[in-house]
């Protein structure tokens, strides 16, 4: 049970709240960068913690990501004309550069200087990997680009994509660190989604339906182990990595690729699932993308020209109540994203977590909530740097591996959690 201002404090991120002044702390997701694919694309509507923006890139190939509406009718820029080294308005012809900064009024003479009076709030908008990424705080505490192993490694063996989720960003988080509940929910994927099944580690996850978790402090948030029973005198470790504010990244299969999620708040009641797979030392092959893009794994179909799930509440996700009788999947919905998607967005847009009974398997839920209080009272009240800022957080893997019964997962993985250049993931 968790008190109504403790709750309010850790799912508020708009401007002037303490959670939104952590989140403007980090380098965000804000598009896929093949949302402007080239120098002169269309303008993109972005928001963010609340603040509606425009993304678009000039013919010089800068990024830019600023405030929506024109300082001088406040008209949405997204109708906008994108000509040469900016964004023009398409009411009365301001012009902005991807700075923001107004560069022509056409009404008033140039040596009046009053486009020099007239700048729109603007972030720096950099592309790392294939994202591009928001840094929405005080430019003097700007900190280093971004190092994630999934966006740093070669193009062809990383693979992006991103979801709109009708729920607000902790409930969407809180699924991804809880392990317990795969075996559950996720029974059927294990044996028939092509980028999980055939893996050693699935049987252990469906053989012990009672993990035992233990949670680990990290330098930039939390190691969560969740301890089945493997063979005699062993147990199988899956040990998820958090990163705050809204990193984790799902332990490991056999051979194939490795995923994990960020959770960006659009607002207090939506958030982006920014969903990617990669392989640390090897191309992704043909028939993987194939289907990533075809919604399994951790990714997800789409309604046509938009990022909202085919699957959404509008049309009850879909469910198939003979699948699920039969056995084909738990919970009747199809596919791993949103099987966990429909049932976070089924708990409201923000749920009430003074009603909620937590049990041992909450654990690592409990302690990233803490977590992130500290954090944003810190930062509130002291200034304080959050953790997961420095790049060095980012140097982390997700682990699946086998141990002897009386040695600490924290012992027995402490290299395989770091990144190593040339070495592949240590998988069961």
């Amino acid at each position: 049970m968790l008190k109504q201002e403790i709750n309010e404090l850790l799912t508020q991120t708009g401007p002037g709240t303490p959670m939104g002044a952590l989140f403007r702390q980090y380098w965000l997701p804000a598009l896929l960068a093949e949302e402007l694919p080239e120098p002169g694309s269309p303008p993109v509507r972005v928001k963010l913690l609340s603040e509606r923006m425009i993304a678009f890139r000039d013919d010089d190939g800068n990024y830019g990501l600023m405030d929506e509406f024109c300082a001088h009718r406040g008209v949405s820029m997204w109708f906008g004309k994108n000509e040469g080294n900016g964004l023009r308005c398409a009411y009365h012809g301001w012009k902005y550069d991807v700075t923001g900064q107004c560069i022509d009024v056409p009404s008033e003479p140039a040596e009046s200087g009053f486009c020099e009076k007239v700048k729109l709030t603007s972030y720096p908008l950099v592309k790392v990997g294939d994202i591009l990424w928001a840094y929405m705080g005080d430019p003097e505490s700007q900190p280093p680009l971004p190092e994630w192993e999934f966006a740093v490694v070669p193009p062809e063996q990383t693979f992006t994509s991103k979801r709109w989720q009708e729920s607000n960003w902790l409930q969407a988080l809180e699924g991804g660190i809880d392990s317990s509940h795969v075996s559950w929910l996720h029974s059927g994927g294990l044996k028939n989604d092509p980028l999980f099944k055939g893996a050693k580690g699935n049987e252990y996850n469906l053989n012990d339906m009672r993990p035992f978790f233990e949670v680990v402090d990290a330098d930039g948030g939390l190691f969560i182990g969740a301890r089945r029973n493997a063979e005699e005198g062993h147990y199988y470790w899956r040990i998820t990595p958090w990163v705050m504010p809204a990193f984790t990244m799902v332990p490991p299969r056999g051979d194939h690729p490795v995923h994990g999620h960020f959770w960006v708040p659009i607002d207090d009641e939506n958030c982006w699932v920014f969903t990617f797979d990669y392989h640390p030392v090897r191309a992704l092959t043909p028939d993987e993308v194939q289907a990533m893009k075809d919604g399994h794994g951790v990714h997800n179909e789409y309604e046509p020209g938009s990022f909202r799930p085919l699957q959404n509440k509008d049309n009850d996700y879909l469910m198939d109540r003979e699948a699920q009788k039969r056995g084909d999947t738990f919970s009747g919905v199809k596919g791993i994203a949103m099987q966990d998607a429909s049932l976070q967005e089924s708990m409201g847009p923000i749920v009430d977590r003074t009603k909620e009974r937590l049990v041992s398997t909450d654990t690592g839920i409990i302690k990233a909530r803490q977590k992130l209080r500290r954090a944003a009272e810190a930062l509130r009240d002291h200034g304080t740097t959050p953790p997961g800022v420095d790049p060095a957080h980012h140097q982390i893997r997700s682990v699946a591996i086998v141990l002897p019964e009386d040695q600490p997962f924290i012992e027995g993985s402490r290299e395989d959690l770091r990144v190593r250049p040339g070495v592949r993931q240590t998988s069961v």
